[in-house]
């Protein structure tokens, strides 16, 4: 399953998310100070290019304070607007049946693009 939802994902929609954060990564990566949400940007890019069979976690060791301190600027300058757009389109195709898998996979990626600082995308 985790194979075709990935093939799916990837012709209806799938690349464009993946090429949008990974032009994102690129601009934010000119600068120096903007390097740290340019590299977030790129671990969004992998997860939304094939999302099926990953989970995410915290890193290890506990996030610390420089994470907590990223996360909230990264939610202020655009975080929340990248996770209200994944919750919009999970709950766009979570009113059809056959859109809920996909449905999931952005209910996922709502939860890495408000918080990325600290956490890593693992294999199931």
């Amino acid at each position: 399953m985790g194979t075709l939802g990935n093939l799916i994902w990837f012709v209806f929609g799938g690349f464009l998310v993946f090429l949008e954060y990974m032009v994102a990564g690129f601009l934010l990566c000119i600068t120096i100070i903007g390097i740290p949400f340019g590299i977030q940007s790129f671990k969004l890019a992998l997860l939304a290019l094939w999302p099926f069979g990953k989970t995410i976690g915290l890193s290890p060791g506990s996030p610390g304070c420089l994470s907590t301190i990223m996360n909230i600027i990264w939610l202020l300058i655009g975080g929340i607007w990248i996770a209200l757009t994944h919750l919009i389109f999970g709950l766009l195709l979570g009113i059809t049946i056959i859109g809920i898998p996909w449905a999931k996979q952005h209910f996922k990626l709502v939860s890495l693009a408000l918080t990325p600082f600290g956490r890593e995308i693992r294999d199931k």
